[in-house]
């Protein structure tokens, strides 16, 4: 009798603690404590511009005004960064971060190594919608999106199934083109860097505010040829550089790119592991918010060419959601499109 009096005792003091430990608001929580902000990139590539903008300031509008510090995970183009978010870093509010936003297609297209369910994310937001572009080095000549169509031209690429291996792999198995592409690269700097010495001669797969914030001289001196934008619409400054889905030949053709283009509204996206308590995920998702508006921030973006059109936390749930209640055919063509026959 006294040891089963012992036993409910002590559950009454766990379920105790338990209660205690979820009632904890979230300015307790987050008191003197620092937040780890993931990149799943090397630094300088504009993923990493943005994080570090962002950390300089989300962390006053978060209850109890953590400390936030950026840390770099490259790998895989992000993809194993975005493994161990879901899979192994902590479930308590004190971790999120920034991979890329074909992540979540990865899962859909059924792409080796995505070890985790998109939908089950806690999608935080994005502080722009996207327009990836395809360049190509001024030295070879191409002036029009048909000259551009028609050229064996070599891209250079991060890991494969990274965007700037599968934009130049989808215009070869969806539209007929003939590239070659370099995959091994390990970031946004050495895909440059290796146009600039003719290892490669274009890149697909980088924004357009990416360009413009992080190699200004090369738009101002025209050192790339834009051929064409993957997005659903065109960005205002690139009015005369045709969409990727205006080349497209039938409707399952121009479906299945919408469906891939999809993860491009989602910009650059930050996201927290399955399971943090919902408390916390909605101060992380209204801090964001409120960041996005902060005018010291917005200066500062300004200065550093950062393009800023938010999407919610919530807009992103609903994005990924709809991408995986898409029907099996236009997946299948999706499939097929970046599908690479190296």
């Amino acid at each position: 009798m006294y040891q089963l009096l012992y036993c409910l005792t002590l559950l009454v003091a766990l379920f105790g603690w338990l209660s205690s430990g979820n009632a904890q608001s979230p300015a307790d929580f987050y008191r003197d404590k620092t937040i780890s902000l993931y990149v799943g990139y090397p630094p300088g590539g504009g993923y990493d511009v943005y994080a570090r903008a962002l950390a300089r300031y989300m962390g006053k509008f978060i209850p109890g005004a953590p400390h936030m510090v950026v840390r770099n995970q490259p790998g895989a183009a992000s993809l194993a960064f975005a493994n161990e978010l879901y899979n192994t870093h902590p479930r308590d509010g004190m971790v999120f971060g920034t991979f890329a936003r074909s992540v979540p297609m990865d899962r859909l297209l059924e792409r080796p190594s995505t070890n985790f369910d998109p939908t089950q994310f806690n999608w935080i937001g994005s502080a722009n919608a996207e327009v990836s572009i395809c360049t190509v080095w001024h030295g070879i000549g191409v002036r029009s999106v048909e000259d551009f169509m028609s050229r064996p031209i070599v891209f250079g690429a991060n890991a494969p199934g990274s965007e700037s291996d599968v934009y130049p792999t989808i215009l070869n198995n969806l539209l007929g083109a003939n590239f070659k592409v370099v995959t091994g690269y390990p970031g946004t700097n050495d895909l440059m860097m290796a146009m600039e010495r003719g290892e490669t001669q274009g890149r697909c797969g980088m924004t357009w505010s990416a360009l413009k914030s992080t190699l200004p001289d090369w738009v101002r001196e025209k050192k790339v040829y834009i051929a064409l934008q993957f997005a659903i619409e065109k960005h205002p400054e690139l009015n005369d550089v045709p969409l990727v889905t205006e080349l497209a030949r039938s409707e399952e053709e121009k479906r299945a790119l919408e469906l891939i283009l999809a993860g491009q509204a989602m910009g650059r996206p930050f996201a927290a592991p399955p399971k943090v308590p919902a408390e916390r995920i909605a101060a992380l998702r209204a801090a964001f918010d409120a960041t996005m508006q902060d005018k010291s921030f917005l200066e500062e973006a300004d200065k550093l060419g950062l393009e800023i059109q938010p999407v919610a936390g919530v807009r992103l749930q609903g994005l990924v959601e709809n991408m995986f209640a898409q029907p099996k055919p236009v997946i299948q063509a999706a499939r097929h499109a970046i599908e690479s026959k190296r």
